[in-house]
């Protein structure tokens, strides 16, 4: 399968004419590195866990940099069964990014929707969300609504949870 990459996946975006502003910046691995250059970018930015249950559905979870996961206690809320993080191998065949990449806008990458989407509430109510173009080295912001019209373009269904809520 060839995957989108950075370059394509902006292209796709702008061809379904939705916003997207990109920064270029220094490799960034885990949320709160680069918080510097996050200073000058608005909106809601984001941390993403890929994970599988125990019957082997994949999981991808976008949430604000901020909020906490109880994953012990969120497949109740989801539906899942235990969660765990997935190897690098299933995150790659899935999505076709490597860790420290992995990002909403990689569900591109994801046509038959083999991966369930979660979204945090506090992304779902930003008014810009930041999201890495399936590499750590670029950080791309996008409206609240190109990024619905994004998800709706790939035809994805996605879960808003409330982490807050979460116990």
């Amino acid at each position: 399968m060839t995957f989108y990459t950075q370059t394509t996946l902006l292209q796709a975006l702008s061809d379904w004419g939705l916003h997207a502003t990109t920064l270029e910046h220094p490799a960034v691995f885990r949320v709160g590195e680069g918080d510097n250059l996050k200073a000058g970018l608005p909106g809601a930015h984001t941390k993403n866990l890929f994970l599988k249950d125990d019957k082997g559905q994949l999981w991808l979870i976008s949430a604000e940099q901020t909020t906490t996961i109880n994953l012990k206690a969120l497949p109740k809320h989801i539906g899942s069964g235990r969660l765990s993080f997935a190897s690098e191998q299933r995150l790659f065949d899935a999505l076709g990014v490597r860790p420290g990449s992995v990002t909403a806008l990689a569900l591109i990458n994801d046509p038959e929707h083999r991966v369930r989407f979660i979204l945090d509430q506090r992304l779902f109510d930003a008014d810009i969300v930041n999201f890495h173009p399936l590499i750590n080295t670029a950080t791309t912001a996008l409206s609240q609504p190109d990024f619905r019209a994004f998800l709706e373009r790939l035809g994805r269904k996605y879960q808003v949870v409330d982490f807050d809520a979460v116990d």
